[in-house]
């Protein structure tokens, strides 16, 4: 049986998914100490507050010392600095992961810090919300939803197995994929849906003053959806956007050539080209909700 306990789990970042995850982690008792590393001194006091780790710390390299998984749950964009600075403490046979949302970007960044022995295996849970901070998590987050793991072609079978192992006890369901299927995947399910609502926000924020308090005041279901969407972390979504930029830029292309198309339909009062795109798409939503991902 695939051993699922680890000795000293070590977060690297405390935010949404990584206080989730020691929450995850302590109730399903899946590490014998939880610690974690954050700059901020009052997010490190949160954490300690709230009860979900033993240990916080400053330097994100004691954190990681003589821990067998380390998961790096910050910004993608930190992550080369972040990997170099724990590499020389990685213990051999220690698991290095993380919860990124694209995963070319971190194989290239972090793969070259990676000691020998220790085992590199890049994962993304596909969970959040659009709030942040080690008190906006709840052990619950990874119920049901998928996490993506992209073992290197040389990775241990047992040391994914265990990882595998600790994402299921947590709720997910896993699967495992090319970093750069996941990349293009990603793109077209998550990083496209979040660029187009920064955008039709960012339109909104522009309007003359009267009409923009008229759109906060009298908010449809859909554009406050649109603004859930764009409350998500600033810092974060930067980063996943340079660094899945080429499969963004595709998708995006395709996008655009759709919506002129939709434009033209609209414009030449062509109902039957709309009524077919809304039916389509409506199935979208129906298969959704039945694979339980709504």
């Amino acid at each position: 049986m695939t051993p699922v306990t680890f000795r000293r789990l070590a977060l690297i970042g405390i935010g949404l998914i990584g206080s989730s995850l020691a929450r995850a982690a302590r109730a399903q008792g899946l590490a014998e100490e939880i610690v974690c590393s954050t700059r901020r001194e009052a997010t490190r006091d949160t954490a300690r507050s709230l009860g979900i780790v033993d240990h916080a710390y400053e330097n994100p390299a004691e954190a990681a010392a003589g821990a067998d998984l380390v998961l790096l749950c910050t910004p993608v964009g930190t992550y080369a600095d972040l990997s170099a600075a724990i590499a020389p403490v990685l213990a051999p046979g220690a698991i290095l992961s993380d919860v990124g949302s694209v995963k070319q970007a971190v194989v290239r960044d972090v793969g070259p810090n990676v000691p020998d022995g220790v085992h590199f295996i890049p994962g993304h849970p596909i969970a959040g919300t659009e709030h942040s901070g080690p008190e906006s998590g709840f052990a619950e987050l990874f119920q049901g939803r998928w996490c993506i793991l992209t073992p290197p072609p040389a990775a241990d079978p047992a040391a994914v197995a265990r990882l595998r192992a600790f994402w299921e006890k947590v709720g997910s369901q896993v699967v495992e994929m090319d970093p750069a299927h996941h990349d293009k995947v990603l793109a077209i399910t998550s990083h496209l849906p979040h660029l187009i609502a920064y955008t039709i926000v960012g339109t909104a924020t522009d309007l003359e003053e009267t009409l923009r308090s008229e759109v906060i005041k009298y908010s449809a279901g859909g554009f406050r959806d649109f603004t859930r969407i764009a409350a998500s972390d600033p810092v974060m979504w930067r980063d996943i956007f340079l660094d899945n930029r080429e499969a963004v830029l595709e998708m995006l292309g395709r996008f655009s050539e759709d919506l002129a198309y939709l434009q033209r339909a609209i414009r030449w009062g062509e109902g039957d080209k709309l009524h077919e795109l809304f039916t389509r798409t409506r199935a979208i939503r129906r298969g959704i909700i039945e694979a339980k991902q709504a």
